[in-house]
């Protein structure tokens, strides 16, 4: 069903809300990196570096940076 309705997989959509939730994050809060990995569920910061990377083609810290 949620594919007739958005064209994504269950799996897809989930990664992609975890992005908007850390883009929101790592753009309006001071928390660490390892903070927000945390708060999103990761057991490791480096699981969710890689994750966001792939994804967003930057690293948390230089999307970060593209805010200051």
């Amino acid at each position: 069903m949620l594919r007739s309705l958005t064209g994504q997989n269950a799996q897809q959509h989930i990664h992609e809300k975890l992005i908007e939730k850390a883009k929101e994050k790592l753009s309006s809060t001071s928390l660490s990196v390892s903070e927000i990995a945390y708060s999103l569920g990761f057991e490791h910061p480096s699981s969710f570096n890689k994750f966001f990377k792939v994804r967003t083609e930057l690293s948390p810290l230089n999307f970060r940076r593209s805010f200051n």
